[in-house]
């Protein structure tokens, strides 16, 4: 059977370690006010566009949390937390800087860092969320508030053909289901960035 639905993919507002060019991963940095701003700017555009949305659904790690919390709030959506939303694990490289990076495992670091979570993992826990929470919301439009690693691929593993490289904070992705492919209608958008509220 054929099913409709849309997710809109968010990434978090900023924290001071997105500022000092750190990784976070699975280390749990709360949204800094700036990151916090981001988001009442993001909620404050999808609260006078005509789509709808009937809910929110965030990482439980707590930068996506309470962006999700201030678009939920401002929409009067309700939230979830889904764990499978997380940032991928980044092992040893948490809370290092690119310089650092590359200091210790090269510039080809990515492959490198001990105890990462493979694109493979990743992917696995994101499509698993996808297949999941598409059926129990079908024909629904949620908000889904993660992580720009997470993002990007997503973006590959649902074969979405966009540019997956940089997913900026408090970006909006805007993905429809068709059938059994996701359509991009909107990508890393952040032109409500630039209002002044």
């Amino acid at each position: 059977m054929s099913m409709h639905m849309r997710m809109g993919w968010v990434r978090h507002g900023l924290t001071a370690w997105n500022k000092a060019g750190k990784i976070q991963g699975t280390t749990d940095i709360p949204l800094s006010a700036e990151g916090r701003m981001q988001a009442h700017r993001l909620a404050h555009r999808l609260s006078v566009e005509s789509r709808v949305w009937h809910g929110v659904v965030s990482s439980d790690l707590q930068r996506a949390e309470m962006t999700g919390r201030i678009l939920a709030e401002r929409l009067n959506l309700p939230l979830l937390t889904d764990e499978r939303l997380r940032e991928r694990g980044f092992g040893e490289a948490e809370g290092t800087t690119e310089a650092e990076r590359v200091a210790r495992w090269g510039s080809q670091w990515r492959g490198k860092v001990p105890g990462q979570e493979s694109d493979d993992q990743v992917r696995a826990r994101g499509m698993d969320f996808v297949e999941h929470f598409s059926n129990r919301h079908a024909g629904e439009n949620w908000l889904v508030v993660t992580h720009g690693s997470f993002i990007g691929q997503m973006l590959q593993a649902l074969e979405t053909g966009v540019d997956d490289h940089h997913i900026a904070n408090l970006s909006l992705t805007i993905l429809d289901r068709e059938g059994d492919r996701w359509v991009p209608i909107l990508h890393n958008c952040t032109e409500h960035l630039d209002q002044t509220l």
